[in-house]
């Protein structure tokens, strides 16, 4: 019998535990990355201690100093570079998704968006790793980073990652296009809009979307006498450009949204946003409107940011299992959120996300990793 208070019957707690937190974080890797070990350590015992490393923003290194139950350095590191590069490549989706895909709609047309992050590299460059070291406007001290590109979901409630890549220095833009409308087409997903940041602005980019017919928006450069006419006025419009280079040219259809500032970021009077369309009929501050969801990606990076562990490897295989490592505790919280945290009511669904937000997320897995790995509480002295 349930309890009784002043005649009415309490409700029962529903509870979310640590438990179930890493449950969902463990199974995706257990399930899609085989660690070859021999001995009493196991592939599981791995991914805990890389799960430990992220919550905590530790090292190999320095993780052996926070934990008693955890590999030591040196089997750390000898099992981590067992991994192999074009194995998670292929696994990398299967990762991310597989909790997410329980509440996605098959044959459902999504909003998505492509982008790129990077993670600043310190190190030296040689063979092992020339390849995937990429260039940039420096920041935090350095101009060489390790680069990522992703595919991601905007949709509200549903904005998870579905695929990442590590970038690699000779392969195009329209490489990781072709690879991520293949991954959504895999997925019987539909594709509504294609959100692509100005790195995708490019004949190449532009020509290869029209011959799929893929809805996109992409935001326009400002480069040129002829742009930046284009870009001058006072309401709402379309227009087009042709953008060309040394061997071919393209005719483009312009968005261009008005917005006035009212003293936004110290500014005031109106800005021009342009954005090149395709596939689509909506009026332009429809089309800024839908762009200014793909920031939510922004939003994922900064979470993401969070966990990642400490490194300075310039391995490349084990930087990328890292970052997946990463994205994937984002996506488990943003699906636990969904499906523990969702008001069952008529119309749409709202997600009370002040109830779980990412850093009680991390305080449950802390709290869990901090009892099965031993946290030490004692430390060897000298005298």
């Amino acid at each position: 019998m349930n309890p009784k208070s002043n005649g009415l019957a309490c409700k029962s707690r529903i509870e979310l535990r640590s438990k179930e937190c890493i449950d969902n974080i463990l199974q995706p890797l257990v399930d899609n990355i085989q660690i070859p070990i021999n001995g009493s350590l196991t592939s599981k015992d791995i991914f805990q201690t890389a799960i430990s490393m992220a919550v905590n923003k530790n090292s190999i290194h320095s993780v052996q100093k926070r934990y008693e139950k955890v590999p030591c350095e040196t089997s750390l590191r000898h099992h981590l570079k067992k991994l192999d590069l074009e194995k998670l490549m292929e696994v990398n989706n299967k990762i991310l998704i597989q909790k997410p895909i329980e509440s996605l709609e098959t044959n459902k047309k999504y909003e998505f968006a492509i982008d790129f992050t990077n993670d600043p590299y310190y190190g030296e460059i040689d063979t092992s790793n020339e390849k995937y070291v990429i260039r940039g406007q420096a920041k935090k001290s350095t101009n060489s980073f390790y680069s990522y590109v992703s595919l991601y979901i905007i949709n509200k409630n549903e904005r998870f990652t579905i695929s990442v890549l590590p970038v690699e220095k000779g392969k195009s833009k329209v490489h990781y296009l072709t690879y991520f409308i293949d991954l959504i087409k895999s997925l019987n997903f539909g594709i509504k809009i294609l959100c692509l940041d100005r790195e995708f602005y490019s004949i190449d980019v532009f020509e290869f979307l029209k011959i799929l017919k893929i809805p996109h928006i992409t935001p326009v450069v400002k480069k040129g006498d002829r742009i930046k006419k284009i870009l001058t006025g006072n309401r709402n419009r379309f227009d087009t450009y042709l953008m060309k280079n040394s061997e071919k040219e393209i005719l483009l259809d312009i968005a261009i949204d008005v917005k006035y500032l009212k003293g936004k970021r110290g500014k005031k009077g109106h800005e021009n946003l342009g954005f090149v369309v395709y596939g689509i009929n909506w009026n332009p501050r429809k089309v800024s409107t839908v762009y200014r969801r793909r920031f939510a990606i922004e939003s994922s990076y900064r979470i993401r940011n969070q966990v990642k562990p400490n490194t300075s490897t310039k391995n490349v295989i084990i930087r990328y299992f890292y970052a997946l490592i990463s994205f994937l505790l984002k996506n488990i919280w943003l699906c636990l959120q969904k499906k523990r945290f969702t008001i069952v009511q008529r119309g749409p669904p709202i997600i009370k996300e002040d109830l779980f937000r990412f850093d009680i997320f991390l305080l449950l897995i802390e709290e869990w990793v901090r009892r099965k790995l031993k946290v030490r509480i004692t430390v060897e002295c000298l005298r």
